[in-house]
């Protein structure tokens, strides 16, 4: 993986600037309350209503509304500017508090009453069914004031734990080790690109390929979201032109195709998707669909998939196959990508690396670059990782202490070098599947634990290798790190107001999940059923956990897995692939992978011949202008929607 060819071509392509610049000022001020009071709503009605959020159009649109104001002020935004307001637009639309909408479902869920868990979800998440506020449909209720109060502070938390032991860990295999960090010139040159956009003399074919995107993305949504989101204030029912989430074929296919759950996504954002995505990963992807469609049927006449039957729907079937197979068997294909991952680390260190730096490197950052102390951030690591700590020994008296050591002290500093050196060398994120969950499982089989709070606990398992990727990022902007500082101070407070705001106020629209929002009543139901079904196994008695379990299946999929690697690695194809196999194997939802695939194949043998290496530049603009025109339609409807049902309450 080291010697990927792919990866060569992104390694140089952006040497360390030697200035550096904050960014921070009243611009970057007024685009932290745009985004929190204007994009935050839109994204999450929309991760409500299709599944995804606007999170890249927000960017892009703050980015040019801002370009252009800025222009016609006989100003322009410098290329630190852009970057503070890319930064800032994902740290506002992450939308914390939405976690509380997902918390109100779980505890009044069938999934809860069916695995019998709904009395053993703590009121620290959220209070009981029968509380007052559930009734109203309420944030601002006293029952909701815990969960509230410990959200904000492990927030708070999480936010200065940023800059800690991932901060640590880029000094070291940036500073230090030297590592090229092949994917972090991407995101960094997206930027500047959006830089140059600012600029009239380069900016013609961005705003075209932008517009163009953006038209395609407005009447789509139009079709969409808006007219069933208007049909619905007007009529008793939407009308519905497109199905949403998807149309449903497993009914008709159940007798050539037992077990296997069929269908048609047609969000067009998924063909855009498609045309973005590394192409082999798509193909991967594919391919685990395909092994999918092949081996379910076979499964179901072995006995393997006895607990599907004629006439379940999608999510019934995906569950039942989970249950009997598949969760197992993804198991075993993350076990087999961790132990990848490792060991390609590993093998890392025999290289010989003659750019390789000084240890002193570390303690003498390049000038202006607004770093910190190296032990100020191990201070931080300390304090957060404590305080998570001291947290959970609050919340879940009963687990065994020593756990919470263990993960704060061991396994996340161990995950997080190696996850910093693979993204360090080829742009790759490893983790360990599970390693949570079977402590977990551990305290409640030998310590005598019992109970679902431990789930819910703020446990110190983090992986800080990714934060490596972000920090060496802003370096190649030419960002101070000062200038970063200052933006999150500024952000939370928006974010966290305006989250809990819009989360109230898309609460009280409508029951969630309901009619009104699609995806979330189809979808969160399945989520649930999978979250509580590996919750079940710290509860007496035969969980249905430990049924679904099985360990030669587990070995089945941790076998497959390296078997795959090896014969990609033998065959010279992109390991890419591998990872694409494991998405199609994820048993998730498939019925979207057909236009990725798509989109992938139109993108790469059409698109790329006429437009050549230029298509690469256009393909993320195309998709950010579609995102952005989707993105518009729904911020629309999300406005008629807040003012029509405001009405609706209003005495007169």
């Amino acid at each position: 993986m080291y010697d990927d060819k792919e990866l060569k071509e992104y390694r140089d392509l952006l040497p360390p600037p030697t200035e550096f610049d904050e960014g921070f000022d009243w611009k970057t001020i007024i685009g932290a309350i745009f985004i929190g009071f204007l994009m935050m709503p839109g994204s999450m009605y929309l991760q409500l209503v299709i599944g995804q959020g606007i999170g890249p159009a927000a960017r892009w649109v703050t980015i040019i509304l801002f370009a252009e104001v800025a222009k016609r002020a006989h100003s322009d935004l410098r290329q630190q500017e852009i970057f503070l307001l890319y930064y800032m637009a994902g740290a506002a639309l992450a939308s914390p508090f939405s976690g509380l909408l997902w918390n109100q479902y779980l505890v009044q869920s069938d999934a809860a009453r069916m695995l019998g868990v709904t009395e053993f979800i703590p009121s620290w998440i959220a209070p009981s069914p029968e509380s007052q506020s559930m009734v109203e449909r309420t944030f601002f209720h006293r029952d909701w004031l815990v969960p509230i109060l410990l959200l904000v502070g492990s927030q708070i938390i999480q936010r200065i734990d940023h800059f800690g032991l991932g901060y640590a860990l880029y000094r070291v295999t940036s500073d230090v080790e030297k590592l090229p960090f092949p994917m972090a010139p991407v995101a960094a040159l997206g930027t500047m690109a959006l830089a140059e956009s600012a600029e009239e003399k380069k900016q013609s074919w961005k705003w075209r390929v932008f517009a163009i995107g953006g038209v395609i993305g407005l009447a789509f949504g139009f079709i969409y979201v808006l007219l069933p989101i208007i049909s619905g204030l007007i009529f008793t029912e939407q009308i519905r032109l497109i199905p949403i989430p998807w149309i449903e074929l497993t009914g008709y296919t159940e007798e050539i195709l037992p077990a296997v759950a069929t269908g048609l996504q047609l969000d067009l954002g998924l063909l855009f998707v498609g045309m973005v995505l590394p192409f082999w990963a798509v193909i991967g992807g594919f391919a685990g669909l395909i092994i999918t469609i092949v081996l379910n049927p076979i499964l179901y006449k072995e006995g393997i998939l006895h607990r599907w039957h004629p006439g379940m729907a999608t999510v019934d079937t995906v569950f039942a196959n989970n249950f009997d197979f598949y969760m197992s068997f993804g198991i075993g294909l993350g076990l087999a990508i961790g132990a990848i991952g490792i060991w390609s680390v590993i093998r890392s260190f025999s290289q010989q690396d003659t750019n390789r730096g000084k240890l002193s490197d570390l303690f003498n950052p390049p000038p202006g670059r607004g770093d910190f102390n190296f032990w100020i951030a191990i201070l931080i690591y300390l304090f957060s990782t404590l305080s998570y700590v001291g947290l959970c020994v609050w919340l879940v008296p009963s687990f065994p202490w020593v756990f919470f050591l263990a993960y704060g002290f061991i396994y996340t500093p161990v995950i997080s070098y190696i996850t910093a050196r693979m993204e360090g060398i080829a742009g790759q994120f490893v983790s360990l599947p599970l390693v949570r969950e079977a402590s977990f499982i551990a305290g409640a089989r030998f310590f005598g634990y019992q109970g679902i709070e431990i789930w819910y606990a703020p446990i110190p398992i983090h992986n800080y290798g990714e934060a490596t990727v972000q920090f060496r990022q802003i370096e190649l902007t030419g960002t101070s790190l000062r200038g970063i500082i200052k933006a999150e101070i500024l952000v939370f407070p928006i974010v966290m107001i305006a989250s809990l705001m819009f989360s109230q106020f898309i609460w009280r629209l409508a029951p969630i999940p309901s009619a009104s929002y699609p995806f979330a009543q189809e979808l969160w139901h399945l989520q649930a059923l999978n979250t509580l079904l590996m919750q079940t196994s710290t509860i007496e008695g035969n969980s249905m956990f430990y049924q679904a379990l099985n360990g030669t299946t587990v070995f089945s999929g941790f076998g497959f897995g390296l078997i795959v690697y090896v014969l990609l690695s033998l065959l010279g194809l992109p390991v890419l692939l591998i990872y694409g196999v494991v998405r199609g194997l994820g048993q998730s939802t498939p019925h979207g992978l057909i236009l990725e695939l798509v989109g992938a194949l139109v993108g790469r043998y059409y698109f790329l011949k006429k437009y050549g290496s230029m298509w690469r530049q256009y393909a993320p603009v195309l998709l950010a202008g579609f995102s952005c025109g989707m993105g518009l339609s729904g911020m629309l409807g999300m406005g008629f929607a807040l003012i029509l049902k405001s009405l609706s309450h209003m005495a007169y």
